[in-house]
């Protein structure tokens, strides 16, 4: 069985697996995850890459914050802490705004982004059908109804124009494994103490590093338009499109995810 790992910080730590030898590739998960959602990588990717995949601030064996923090700033102490790299940061959804964060905040530590169902961490909703599902989910859960819920989360896995019998149900029940143990991390009344850099998108269009945005073509318009958005406004940016796949192309299609990610690392210069 795999080590998990602890990284201290001021007022707590993170745990991560760390897996593999060869370039550093560090795997940040979606909001209420962890690093479980890797599962498929972790068994696959370490053969060519040593592959870290930590659990965020208060998501899954990583402790709550108690003030105020950045995703990005606990990416870079978890770097310094293995001093290992720079890294390819790969990241899905918050994860993914998470690496693109560390990439204008701390660029020594970065050596390239891959980014998927996200740009930055100033996501910019526009359709409808992402902002009901959210409006909905959070009104469950502050009004006590977990696994409704769970449910509305759920949504996201599946996509606006897909049914849930159109994927494996092993990914959804993985799915609200992990976000059932972060939410029951928390209290409705907690403060949320992370904070994001600013004016992200703006100083995105200056990185000079590659990027790769592994679009999943089920995903929401918003989802799939803030991943574009990075590759179309970094010099060099690339796309790819995994077509039957929603908000997790990773766990959806694994051998082409893993593809995708082995040859732009592969690339680098």
């Amino acid at each position: 069985m795999s080590t998990l790992h602890r990284v201290p910080l001021e007022d707590g730590h993170l745990t991560y697996r760390d897996e593999g030898n060869g370039p550093l590739v560090v795997l940040l998960h979606g909001g209420l995850l962890d690093h479980r959602m890797w599962t498929p990588q972790l068994a696959t990717l370490p053969a060519r890459y040593r592959v870290v995949a930590p659990d965020a601030r208060g998501h899954g064996d990583s402790t709550n914050a108690a003030a105020p923090f950045r995703h990005t700033d606990d990416v870079a102490a978890l770097l310094r802490h293995l001093d290992a790299g720079p890294a390819v940061l790969v990241g899905v959804s918050m994860g993914a705004g998470t690496a693109t964060d560390t990439a204008l905040e701390h660029p020594e530590l970065v050596r390239a982004v891959v980014v998927s169902g996200a740009g930055t961490s100033e996501p910019e909703f526009t359709d409808g059908w992402t902002h009901e599902n959210l409006a909905a989910f959070w009104a469950a859960l502050l009004g006590g109804d977990l696994p409704g819920a769970l449910k509305l989360w759920n949504n996201f896995t599946i996509g606006p124009d897909r049914s849930a019998t159109d994927l494996d149900p092993a990914i959804p029940a993985l799915i609200a494994e992990m976000t059932a143990k972060t939410l029951m991390k928390h209290t409705a009344d907690e403060p949320d103490w992370s904070r994001h850099p600013e004016d992200t998108w703006a100083r995105a269009a200056k990185l000079a590093l590659p990027v790769l945005a592994v679009i999943g073509g089920a995903d929401s318009p918003d989802h799939r338009a803030n991943a574009e958005r990075l590759a179309d406004g970094v010099p060099g940016g690339r796309k790819a499109v995994v077509a039957d796949a929603a908000h997790y192309p990773n766990l959806e299609h694994p051998a082409v995810f893993d593809t995708l990610v082995s040859e732009f690392v592969d690339g680098l210069d």
